[in-house]
Parts: C-alpha cells; structure tokens; sequence
C-alpha cells in the first residue's frame, strides 16, 4: 500500500507565495514518515546540490534552537555568509529558511517551490509515494542555499530525532548533538538510551562531534557510536567545561575551558542555565572548526555574537504592562529548565501560568515541574489539529492535587480558547506579578504574534 495517487496528472505552476505554502502544507496528510528513500530520489533528481554545502548539523530534544541562533551569530558577526534550516516556524512559514538571518523572500519561495513540483509529482507516481511536507521543505531549502543564496556555513537543524531524519542526507563538517530527553518517544523508542541512539544517527564516519548529553546511558550509546564511526567526541563535562560566574535577568556569563584553551568570561542574553549549555556546545563547535577548519572567529566576535543572539518563544518576555513571559517548554527537561529559570532568574509576587499540550506528549511530567510554583493554572487548548483536550488535561491536574494537596495549592482554571485564557490571564497578572504562556510551540507562536503583532500567526513545520 502506498500514497501513489490512482491518476497522477501534472498540475499547473503555482501562481503565488500562498499558493506554494499552501502546497508544500497540503503535504501534510502525508504525516512525518522516517525514511531517507524519497529524499534520495529527490536530491538525485535535482543533481545532488547538497554535496556542494559545509553543514553543521544539529540534533537534540532540546536546545536545537537556540544552539543554532549563538552558532549563526557568531558566524554572521565573523563576517560569514550563513544558512540556517530550523523548524518548527514561530511567526511565518519563510522563518525556516534564513540566510545571514534574513527569511527567504516570497518570490524566491514561490521560484523553487515550482522548480520542486514536477520532481515531487514524479516520485509520487512511483512506488515511494508522495514526499512528505518535510521533505519538500528540506529539498527547499537545500535549493535555496546550493542554487541561489551560497553561504559559506549552512546550520542545520534537524527535524526529528537524527537517524532517518530527513535532514540526516548531508554530509556535515561537524555534527552536534545538544542534548537527550523525553520527547517524542512515540517515534523515537521508549527509553533515554533508544533516543540517544536515534539522535546519534547524525554521527558520520570521521565527522568530529560535539554533544552536552549527561544521562550515562545515553553518554554511552553517544561514545560507542562515535568509536564505530571513528568520529573524535566533545562530550560537555570531559572535553569541555561551563563555569557559571553570574546570572541575573537577561543577562548570564560563564567561564569556557575546553582542550586547546580556555575563555575567562562570555556573556549571553538568553534566560536560563540550560542556555548556557546550549551556549557552550556552540563555543565548543566553533571551537573544533577553528582547530580543523580554519574557521577564523576572533574572540571579540564571539563575545559579539553570543551576546547578541536571540531566540524567540524561549524564555521571552512579551509584554511588560503585564509582564508576560512565553517559554515552549512542550516536553518534561524543558518544564523542569522553566521551573529552574523561574525560581532562579525572575522575581514576582505572585506566579500565574496558562499552558495548552499537544495530545501525544508526556504530560504528567510536564506537569510536576510546574505544578508546585504556580499560584494560577489555567488550562487552555492549542489552535492545531492534534491538541490535548483542556478537561482531560485538567483531569489529570485533579488526579495529581489529589495525591498531593498540600504541596498543589493553585487556582485551577479551564478555557478552552486560547485568547479568551489569555485575556484572564493577562487581567490576573498584577504589577508585580508574573504571566506566563507554555506548551506546545503552536500556541505560543500565536500568543506571541497576538501580543507582539496583534495578528493572526502563521504557525507550524
């Protein structure tokens, strides 16, 4: 069985920039289908442009993100041109095609977008069956850096998990790898040490890797695949150290020792000790390409440009008249980094925090790191197809206040639309207090163009 249409007729090109997203997110219905088979045929179609790229290519459950924004910075600052492949999209479909930080224009989408169709069309008539949404998007951007934009660095985040990632068809100069949690572990296998070692399916053969996993057991499936493949390990904590010296809001520095040298004292603005991981393993990546690459990046520039870097929807203060703080802490070591962060970084009276999940993540745990600080919960629903329904959410809220009634003292609260929730919240949130808006990326990339924009967001992969 297949997703071979029963007539395959070549369709008509497409006519503007919403018919081409339109295009490539009607793919959808095709789902996330692990695999390199389609992109192969895809690239081979095209004449191979990803060979001709330097990739650094990021994996991790966490930290992608942001890891990737100190590693543009640095780079665009060091005066590289720089691609950044990332997903999902916080405001705009074109925000995961950067070039120098810079979103691919319309036009250009629209351009590639019709040179990728018939290719798409034709391997869907065959037996691989259509191209997923990813994929396409990934044969973009791919076009995008190899045929019109030629940055000296592509930074390449991959999708989901590592191994038959789509993104895995690179051949990187380093691979990096930030860390392991609990995330989609529907996909990527039931323990820590299954998704490490799906994650380190982006280890290639004499590739130096770079990595800040902790857990001993992904620790060990991370060094056994970097043995079998001959690939020299950076491992945060062996190779490389993070030494914190202050933290305040907005502003945290830490001391870097790695192998060939140390640096007294680096500066970031984003909030959070798991940033300064994050920040790390950029410095250590930089790091490895400057010993092997001849990457030249004067240490001024890289202060520069850890200090500059920015990564929305983490960590990030909205509005300050309430003062509302969004964080897509979707998973169980991204709640526990919120919950460290708002107990360490920010200082309020009174803590009032709205969330809305997807269906398929592990809730529960989300739940124990948030549930002991808040002073108001107020459950809520994603706009997106797969969301976790607010009463069952809240069901579940019950269950574990049962169990626990004297440690969860919070005023629980059920709005199953997202902007009336925002609204209480935004009303419940005094002077000196704190709001705050978690969960799933979906719904803090519209509470974030709400606020920011007053405007409706596009959202998604």
């Amino acid at each position: 069985m297949t997703n071979q249409p029963i007539e395959q007729r070549p369709s008509e090109p497409l006519q503007s920039y919403k018919e081409a997203v339109d295009w490539i997110t009607g793919l959808i219905p095709f789902g996330i289908r692990p695999g390199l088979e389609r992109i192969e045929k895809l690239m081979e179609l095209l004449d191979n442009p990803h060979r001709r790229l330097k990739f650094i290519h990021v994996a991790g459950t966490n930290g992608k993100g942001s890891t990737c924004a100190f590693l543009t910075s640095v780079l665009l600052r060091g005066g590289y041109d720089v691609g950044t492949f990332t997903s999902p999209y916080i405001t705009k479909f074109t925000n995961r095609f950067q070039y120098n930080g810079v979103d691919i224009d319309e036009e250009t989408l629209l351009k590639l977008s019709n040179e990728l169709k018939p290719v798409v069309e034709e391997i869907a008539a065959t037996e691989l069956g259509s191209p997923t949404m990813f994929e396409v998007s990934t044969a973009l951007a791919i076009l995008f850096y190899a045929k019109v934009t030629y940055p000296d660095y592509v930074v390449w985040e991959t999708g989901l998990g590592g191994r038959l990632d789509v993104t895995n068809i690179v051949q990187p100069v380093v691979s990096v790898i930030t860390n392991i949690g609990h995330d989609h572990m529907d996909r990527l296998g039931d323990t820590i040490a299954a998704v490490a070692s799906e994650k380190a399916g982006i280890i290639k053969a004499g590739i130096p890797v770079i990595s800040a996993v902790s857990q001993p057991e992904a620790i060990e499936v991370i060094k056994r695949t970097a043995a079998a493949q001959k690939s020299t390990l950076y491992l945060m904590g062996e190779q490389f150290h993070e030494t914190t010296l202050s933290v305040r809001e907005n502003e945290q520095s830490f001391r870097f020792d790695n192998l060939f040298r140390s640096i007294d004292a680096l500066t970031i603005s984003l909030n959070g000790a798991h940033q300064r991981s994050n920040a790390a393993v950029a410095v250590m990546t930089l790091e490895v390409l400057r010993q092997y690459n001849a990457l030249v990046v004067e240490d001024d520039v890289l202060a520069e440009g850890l200090r500059a870097a920015a990564w929305p929807g983490r960590l990030e203060i909205v509005s300050q008249q309430p003062r509302i703080l969004i964080d897509g802490a979707h998973n169980p070591e991204g709640a526990e980094s919120l919950a460290d962060a708002l107990k360490n970084t920010y200082h309020y009276d009174r803590l009032h925090l709205m969330m809305g999940m997807l269906e398929n993540k592990n809730h529960q745990d989300v739940l124990k790191h948030i549930l002991p600080i808040v002073d108001t919960l107020i459950l809520t629903e994603p706009d997106f197809r797969m969301k976790k329904d607010a009463d069952a959410l809240a069901a579940l809220v019950q269950e574990m206040r049962e169990q626990q009634p004297e440690k969860y003292t919070f005023e629980l609260i059920v709005e199953q639309n997202w902007q009336a929730a925002l609204q209480k919240l935004q009303q419940l949130t005094g002077e000196t207090d704190l709001g705050v808006v978690t969960g799933t990326l979906y719904l803090i990339a519209d509470v974030r163009s709400r606020i920011l924009y007053n405007s409706d967001s596009e959202k998604g992969w």
